[in-house]
């Protein structure tokens, strides 16, 4: 039980740490799947920093995390402590000009916190 809530916790203080944070199945570079690959084009799309975790080399994660956030699928993208969604829902945000906005102003706010 210590070990699970160790993971919550480094779960929650990444999520704290990071105003802008993509959990996916692999990297960037390398998304495992479309729909991470999807959320990283419209996340670099975006112009701005973004931090991310590969919920594949983190298994801990990937079974702990869609407790804490009542999701169940990845990516999640979480933006200044708040679930904004999975891939669908950042495309449609991205392309009603809702999510540049988000992402910028949570890039400002980190800029303003160093």
């Amino acid at each position: 039980m210590d070990a699970e809530a160790s993971v919550e916790d480094q779960i929650r203080q990444q999520i704290r740490n990071n105003p802008v944070l993509l959990y996916m199945k692999g990297s960037p570079d390398a998304p495992q799947c479309g729909f991470s690959a999807q959320a990283v084009q419209v996340l670099v799309a975006c112009n701005r920093p973004f931090s991310y975790v590969d919920v594949l080399s983190h298994p801990e994660v990937r079974a702990s995390l869609p407790g804490i956030a009542s999701w169940p699928t990845f990516p999640q993208l979480w933006v200044e402590g708040e679930l904004v969604g999975g891939s669908d829902i950042i495309v449609e945000m991205y392309q009603n000009g809702e999510l540049q906005p988000m992402i910028e102003a949570a890039s400002e706010d980190a800029d303003e916190g160093d």
